[in-house]
């Protein structure tokens, strides 16, 4: 008896330019809020000093990273 084998399917290279593309942008987004965030925080709270610019930027990088190793571990899960 033959079984019947799902067809393996390749990832378009087209269509991993667009997801590292959209990672991009949500890695800018991401980082960018953050900052915008922290330089608001700053304005209103503490106009002396940019500590909450550089907590909530370096917050924002690492959760943009995080969220940049899941999709990518994802990525290859599919596979």
């Amino acid at each position: 008896m033959k079984k019947n084998k799902k067809p393996s399917k390749k990832p378009k290279p087209l269509n991993n330019y667009v997801k590292f593309s959209g990672m991009a942008f949500q890695m800018g987004a991401t980082i960018g809020l953050g900052a915008w965030g922290g330089t608001k925080l700053d304005e209103m709270f503490n106009p002396d000093s940019q500590i909450f610019t550089i907590v909530l930027s370096l917050l924002s990088i690492g959760i943009a990273m995080f969220m940049v190793i899941r999709q990518v571990i994802n990525m290859q899960n599919d596979k």
